[in-house]
């Protein structure tokens, strides 16, 4: 359902909103979901072919910036043109995300890069938007859970979205006396381009290895993403800032034996044991 809880009317009707990252994945899916609730998307990314072909999927709702959003300037001719476009800005989606970590042995070069990328331009961008919406604007940050445990293969993605998180709190904190809310959403494992190519563009698969780490069975879909997003920027959030979502599946509700109770960890792994019952919870 498309609508307002409140008040029946779209639940986006007429906003205009920004998303960056949006060529592709979970940024495409996202501005879909966004138009659907009735807003207007501004794409924001780097490949050109790629967001037009978004935006003509949208329709006259979506039109698409081409800019490399660590350029400070390339921002400010994103927001003139929005402005420029329909008259307002009202939110700010902030996904566009970069993945070269390689964990402890990642160089100051790839530090550098995915942290201009993944925190610095979203926090310029949030600088720079804010500075341009009214009362009633939301900023929305993309977490996730790689943001909040450890993880031996990674370290500069895991700490640029545990930053987020924290600039989520700092900005809805400095944001708040101007009527301005700032939210983020962590997704957990959710179908993606990086998804489908480790499952071998299965979805079927990506459900199945999902569901050892997701309590929901599965992994998420783009559009569920999506309509967490719809919801942080509506006003049906209107007394929420500060504030995490966590759309994962109940992943971040497992602890590191995931659900699955001493017992059958000890039948299963203890020295000289068989194969070990069945994976029964709370034993």
């Amino acid at each position: 359902m498309n609508k307002s809880e409140s008040t029946g009317a779209p639940r986006l009707a007429g906003r205009v909103a920004i998303v960056t990252g949006a060529t592709q994945g979970l940024g495409a899916d996202m501005a879909r979901t966004l138009a659907g609730h009735g807003a207007f998307v501004a794409l924001v990314g780097r490949g050109r072919e790629a967001g037009q072909a978004v935006a003509a999927s949208i329709g006259a709702a979506a039109q698409f910036f081409e800019a490399d959003i660590t350029d400070d300037a390339a921002i400010d001719r994103v927001i003139d043109a929005v402005l420029a476009r329909w008259g307002r800005l009202d939110a700010l989606v902030n996904n566009a995300c970069s993945y070269d970590d390689s964990g402890l042995a990642s160089t100051r070069e790839q530090w550098l890069r995915t942290l201009d990328v993944n925190l610095v331009s979203a926090a310029i961008f949030t600088q720079k938007a804010t500075a341009r919406m009214q009362q009633g604007g939301v900023v929305v940050n993309l977490g996730s859970v790689g943001g909040k445990f450890g993880s031996a293969g990674r370290a500069v993605y895991s700490a640029s979205k545990a930053a987020l998180l924290q600039i989520t709190r700092n900005f809805a904190v400095a944001l708040a006396p101007r009527g301005i809310r700032v939210l983020s959403v962590s997704p957990a494992w959710t179908w993606s381009p990086a998804v489908a190519s480790m499952s071998g563009d299965s979805i079927e698969a990506a459900d199945a290895v999902g569901a050892r780490f997701h309590p929901l069975g599965r992994v998420g879909r783009g559009d569920e993403i999506g309509q967490a997003v719809a919801f942080a920027l509506s006003a049906d959030a209107s007394w929420m800032t500060g504030a995490d979502l966590p759309v994962d599946g109940g992943f971040s509700a497992l602890g590191p034996d995931q659900g699955i109770s001493p017992r059958t960890w000890f039948e299963r792994l203890a020295p000289g044991a068989g194969s070990g019952g069945g994976e029964t919870k709370g034993d």
